[in-house]
């Protein structure tokens, strides 16, 4: 009996072994045989798998035009205007007989970010300096609600001026041009001071001498339609002898 029940478990442990091992080998011979067309399906289904690969290359496309784009605002920076910090160059200039020009450069050899030009002869608004303080102020007017557009306050083109609280004309809005650049080219040195300028009499011809002030200001933005410019004069003990506001009402 105790043979007999070795024998059966040595006969279920061949049976079991061969019946493995049948698998094993009859297994890829099936798959091999009987239907070729599943290894296709596979391969199809590998190749879609490593469709992602295009995709992964996708934002380094994205990443590299934006690089460009980039590299070709860096090297046209220098051309682009640019807006005004706390501390700016102030620039006050006009022949004699004239009108006067205003102009705010963010550094000495920066072109203007605000330049305007006043009514008012650049003589009178001489006058008012050496009579004491003088407060020019701007004043625009806001657009209505449906007619409301993105302009900057260094944008707008016209400006209501006043002097010391009296009226004195309008202000427009300028470009600067070659004779503009020239003036503040020719000032670019100096850092404070008032004078004229030499060579530019036979220039303005009936209107006399070019003079001109410079010096720093504080520009302080109350918000997007308030601004003040106060002259830095640090001879001065008390207020600064001149100041611009800006206002849009």
């Amino acid at each position: 009996m105790a043979r007999t029940s070795e024998d059966s478990s040595s006969k279920r442990h061949f049976h079991w072994t061969k019946k493995v091992g049948n698998e094993d080998v009859e297994a890829p011979s099936i798959k091999s045989s009987s239907n070729p067309n599943e290894e296709d399906k596979n391969e199809n289904v590998k190749s879609h798998v490593a469709m992602p690969t295009p995709k992964k290359r996708l934002p380094a496309v994205a990443v590299a035009r934006l690089r460009s784009v980039l590299a070709a605002l860096g090297k046209n920076r220098s051309s682009l205007p640019m807006g005004l910090g706390s501390r700016v160059v102030g620039t006050l200039f006009g022949y004699r007989r004239g009108h006067v020009h205003f102009a705010f450069q963010r550094d000495p050899n920066s072109p203007p970010t605000f330049l305007i030009e006043l009514a008012t002869p650049i003589s009178g608004l001489v006058r008012e300096m050496a009579s004491g303080l003088v407060r020019i102020a701007l004043e625009c007017d806001k657009e209505k609600e449906d007619q409301k557009k993105a302009v900057k306050l260094l944008e707008e083109p016209m400006w209501r001026t006043y002097c010391n609280g009296k009226r004195c004309g309008f202000a427009t809005l300028k470009e600067c041009g070659h004779k503009e650049w020239k003036v503040l080219k020719a000032v670019e040195p100096i850092s404070m001071g008032a004078g004229v300028l030499p060579g530019c009499a036979a220039e303005g011809g009936a209107d006399g001498e070019l003079m001109y002030m410079r010096a720093k200001f504080e520009r302080i933005v109350g918000s997007r339609d308030s601004e003040a410019f106060y002259m830095m004069n640090p001879d001065s003990n008390g207020a600064p002898e001149l100041s611009i506001y800006l206002l849009r009402v």
